[in-house]
């Protein structure tokens, strides 16, 4: 099986899973990982500006990588995979937690 198929394999049991889990519209936290150096955190962040999310980053201990948490209101589980699979288009080696 491709991967592209696995992923949006993926993304069906979320969708599936978000609408039998919450009521929407309803708040949902993402979380990344991304190599601290660059501009992936910043990237992140701009993706989620004007949404009026909580952003709170955390620094591996050994300070290559950082976690990216992010705290929105979304509308729906399609605007929740929308916006996983916006970063994944604009991020680069970002991991989807």
């Amino acid at each position: 099986m491709d991967s592209s198929k696995k992923t949006e394999e993926f993304y069906d049991k979320l969708k599936s899973q978000l609408y039998d889990t919450a009521l929407w519209p309803s708040e949902y936290l993402y979380k990344f990982i991304v190599v601290s150096k660059g501009s992936g955190i910043k990237d992140i962040e701009d993706l989620f500006d004007n949404l009026g999310a909580v952003i709170n980053t955390n620094e591996s201990k050994n300070g290559k990588y950082t976690s990216v948490s992010i705290n929105v209101r979304m509308k729906n589980p399609e605007a929740v995979i929308a916006k996983y699979k916006e970063v994944a288009e604009n991020v680069e080696g970002v991991i989807s937690l």
